[in-house]
């Protein structure tokens, strides 16, 4: 999967997040909305490069949309993948989210940031669509920085992810894939199948009716006319 993490905040209050992996991905996310000072910014959109990951942050509404992704997964599917999580929570909880409790809307939502990760980071035609919106240079126009820049001097944190559980993902979606791929050829060989029993089928009929009727002009099954 190339979207790992992913977090919901009203300023450093949590309402929903949901991790691939293990490791303090929520907690280097934290520290980037409490050193930004989320709460009190005006609508961006924000990236932050730490190891092989980037940080994504929207701010829209008052709230905060930010998700891991692997740096080579470039920057316009996780965009992509915060706006429609922008637009689904806000249809959802946008009457109450900026008074909820942490982790209020945890339970609900946690589940759909983890369905929406798995599509978007699986789904190659949701990049093809970015470009027929023209979104790609808007999303080209946000600088990648590095973390560091916007932590206080001697204040360094270091992003732990279990490769492990990484590697594991990953081979998941291969495995699911690959049956979808199976699926799709044995489908496709069925159908194939299909079509030549069919046009078999037919073939014979034909033979069938036409030796009926050589047969009655003939005087018989044995054809006797025809060869005398």
């Amino acid at each position: 999967m190339a979207i790992l993490y992913a977090v919901v905040a009203r300023g450093t209050t949590v309402l929903s997040e949901f991790s691939a992996v293990t490791g303090n991905a929520g907690a280097v996310a934290r520290r980037i909305l409490e050193k930004l000072g989320a709460g009190e910014m005006a609508d961006s959109r924000l990236c932050f490069s730490q190891d092989r990951y980037i940080f994504h942050v929207l701010i829209a509404d008052g709230i905060s949309f930010v998700c891991m992704a692997n740096d080579t997964f470039g920057r316009r599917i996780p965009f992509s993948y915060l706006e429609d999580i922008h637009m689904r929570f806000m249809k959802n909880y946008g009457r109450v989210a900026q008074y909820a409790p942490a982790y209020a809307m945890n339970d609900e939502f946690s589940r759909v940031l983890h369905q929406q990760m798995e599509f978007f980071s699986s789904n190659p035609s949701i990049d093809t669509l970015n470009r027929v919106r023209g979104e790609v240079n808007e999303v080209r126009s946000i600088m990648v920085e590095n973390i560091d820049k916007i932590l206080e001097r001697g204040d360094k944190i270091e992003l732990l992810v279990d490769k492990t559980a990484t590697m594991q993902d990953c081979a998941f979606h291969f495995k699911k894939q690959s049956k979808r791929l199976h699926r799709a050829i044995w489908m496709k060989n069925a159908k194939l199948l299909k079509n030549f029993l069919f046009r078999g089928s037919l073939t014979a009929v034909i033979v069938v009716v036409l030796y009926i009727i050589i047969a009655a002009a003939c005087g018989g099954i044995t054809l006797p006319k025809c060869r005398a």
